[in-house]
């Protein structure tokens, strides 16, 4: 269970999966194989450079094994596909038993963000294997966790 507030910064959960759908009022908007759920936390104040560290970071991170040695492995080199999901509920600080999201960028900014990271996403690796949720809807995701390994990232400020 995480429930702390770190700071701001781009907030990522990686989720290594077997296999990942997200579906919106029981119809399927988008499934994956094998590969990375990720859940995007955007602040108030991320910047190109926060896009630009973490796509890095995700295309580059070595989570699976090669030849029984553990973490040799990225998602590029498998050939795996990623599926994004935007979580602005991952910033939020707790005032009493209710959740605060005032750290998270606006919903109005947040849109053309996502979309920002989306297209360097897919730009820096095979737009085929790269798929999303639907921003601002409520979304039943399912995943079947592998490992389980859930890795956090954070943009550096």
């Amino acid at each position: 269970m995480f429930i702390q507030f770190k700071g701001i910064y781009l907030w990522e959960f990686l989720f290594i999966i077997c296999s990942n759908c997200i579906a919106v009022n029981g119809e399927l908007v988008s499934s994956i194989g094998r590969g990375l759920c990720i859940l995007v936390g955007i602040s108030r104040d991320d910047t190109d450079k926060d896009i630009e560290y973490m796509v890095n970071k995700i295309l580059k991170l070595r989570i699976w094994d090669k030849e029984g040695k553990r973490w040799q492995t990225n998602v590029v080199d498998n050939e795996f596909e990623i599926l994004c999901v935007s979580q602005f509920t991952l910033y939020n600080i707790l005032k009493g038993n209710s959740p605060d999201f005032h750290q998270a960028m606006t919903a109005s900014l947040s849109k053309d963000f996502f979309d920002k990271f989306m297209g360097k996403l897919r730009n820096s690796y095979k737009p085929e294997l790269i798929k999303e949720g639907k921003f601002g809807h409520y979304m039943e995701v399912d995943l079947k966790n592998d490992g389980p390994v859930t890795i956090q990232l954070e943009s550096p400020k």
